[in-house]
């Protein structure tokens, strides 16, 4: 039996597509959430960036891997339907924790969220593997745009530094050059979105935001699980997030105690 935020149509557009819009999964935690956030642009995390690239204008604020300092994430990521929406949408009899992730672009913010797919950079790989982008605020031009499909792509985009442009791992070659959807005529999903909505998507979707030109801050809270098949990879060096000490080996699931387990059916 689905959740009751979700139709079969949904769950079989994200497993086609690899990606659909679940409006209302955080609806009832909009408050706590900006409440979080709030609280972590108050005191940012180790991995904070303020994405400045010279040219543009704005803020554009991103950070992860807070949920365990900020209690409101840990409540939101707990209570929850996500972790049920989760195993729905990637079809897996367990939904694991692996980490949060932060974005506000302020009124007036030029910079975009450039084209990229989130896999490359982690150091965990598998088919059941789930995103939430949920907005915190009414959002048109400034909502998130995936490339419906990229998941089934024979080779991985490759990965960049997002103000550098520079390619992350020196291995280069392995990868696709980045794609420019608009100008290929590529088939892009996006939404106008009301707060607590959700955009879920899978880790080798490959995706990109614009910039916010409005007169109204742009926050979102985004959530990334896994689950069943999901396993440790090793890249060619450091991955985002890091998660030093990990101690993990390639092909072992990610270790229960520092990626909990939130579902287990």
């Amino acid at each position: 039996m689905t959740h009751p935020l979700l139709t079969e149509d949904q769950i079989n557009a994200f497993q086609r597509d690899g990606v659909t819009v679940i409006r209302g999964l955080f609806a009832d935690h909009v408050e706590t959430l900006r409440r979080g956030i709030e609280a972590n642009m108050q005191a940012p995390g180790p991995y904070a960036s303020e994405n400045k690239k010279e040219g543009q204008t704005g803020r554009f604020f991103d950070d992860y891997c807070n949920w365990e300092r900020i209690p409101e994430f840990a409540e939101v990521i707990k209570t929850s339907p996500a972790a049920e929406v989760a195993a729905d949408l990637m079809r897996s009899k367990s939904v694991q924790m692996f980490h949060d992730h932060v974005l506000v672009k302020e009124p007036g913010t030029s910079m975009a969220t450039p084209w990229h797919t989130d896999g490359p950079y982690y150091f965990v790989e598998g088919q059941q593997t789930v995103s939430f982008w949920s907005p915190l605020d009414h959002v048109t031009d400034a909502s998130l745009r995936c490339v419906a499909g990229s998941h089934r792509w024979e080779k991985p985009v490759l990965p960049t530094r997002w103000t550098s442009e520079e390619s992350f791992f020196a291995n280069k070659d392995d990868y696709m050059p980045i794609p420019d959807p608009d100008a290929e005529g590529m088939t892009i999903c996006e939404w106008e979105m009301e707060p607590g909505d959700a955009v879920a998507f899978n880790y080798s979707i490959l995706h990109g935001a614009r910039g916010n030109t409005s007169d109204t801050r742009r926050r979102a809270f985004s959530l990334r699980l896994v689950g069943d098949d999901a396993r440790y990879v090793t890249r060619p060096g450091p991955t985002s997030p890091p998660y030093p000490g990990h101690e993990m080996q390639a092909g072992q699931r990610l270790r229960e105690d520092w990626f909990p387990i939130l579902l287990q059916r």
